[in-house]
């Protein structure tokens, strides 16, 4: 899997993102692409901006146990997946903002970097290692916007 972390991979992340316009159609899903910029962005809000509540102790537990795998893994998302409900994104977004917001939080986790991010706990899953951020960052941003054809 790519490293979000390397200044190459996270240029060639923002260059798909700048290939995005408010009228791409997704391949797949029911989110429009100001919502999934939205959506993708919620896992840096989980990091930076403590704008999410912590799960509680038992949705924690179940979380570590049964989603923790599908999410910091190396195996790619299938498509049409359900999402968690602080990622589910209902109402109607703006394109640039969520744009700009998405390509600042790549730019600050890059500067950061793998050391910032090794043992660093998550908000659903506890500490994680530096592979683990990158494969829960990469994939997922892969993976919505593979969705959109980028």
């Amino acid at each position: 899997m790519k490293n979000i972390f390397q200044p190459e991979v996270t240029s060639e992340v923002i260059n798909r993102i700048n290939k995005l316009t408010p009228a791409t159609n997704q391949l797949w899903g029911k989110m429009n692409v100001s919502q999934m910029l939205a959506h993708c962005n919620v896992n840096y809000e989980m990091v930076y901006d403590n704008t999410h509540p912590k799960p509680k102790f038992f949705m924690k537990l179940l979380m570590k146990a049964f989603i923790k795998n599908l999410v910091v893994g190396e195996k790619p998302y299938k498509k049409n997946l359900h999402t968690a409900p602080s990622f589910l994104i209902a109402d109607e977004r703006e394109f640039e903002k969520e744009k700009t917001r998405l390509i600042n939080y790549l730019n600050k986790t890059q500067q950061l970097g793998e050391v910032h991010f090794d043992g660093k706990e998550s908000l659903s899953f506890g500490k994680l290692n530096k592979t683990q951020w990158n494969n829960m960052f990469y994939k997922h941003l892969d993976h919505h916007l593979s969705q959109f054809g980028v």
